[in-house]
């Protein structure tokens, strides 16, 4: 999370366990979670729209759902 705070401002994943493996608030980028049945293409292309809509709204050292 250090690095990718570095150059972006929101980190987009499927891992359901980040939360648990890090401690988000001490991090300066928004992190969305995207919550679908695989990290497959054809499963996680339904939600681009909703994705897309997601980013400008997440807020940095915040998780946003996605798909919930």
């Amino acid at each position: 999370m250090a690095l990718a705070q570095a150059e972006f401002d929101v980190f987009v994943t499927v891992d359901k366990n980040l939360s648990f493996q890090q401690h988000l608030p001490k991090f300066s980028i928004a992190v969305i979670l995207i919550h679908c049945k695989s990290n497959r293409v054809q499963d996680l292309l339904p939600l681009l729209p909703e994705l897309l809509e997601a980013i400008p709204k997440a807020l940095k050292s915040q998780v946003l759902h996605v798909g919930a």
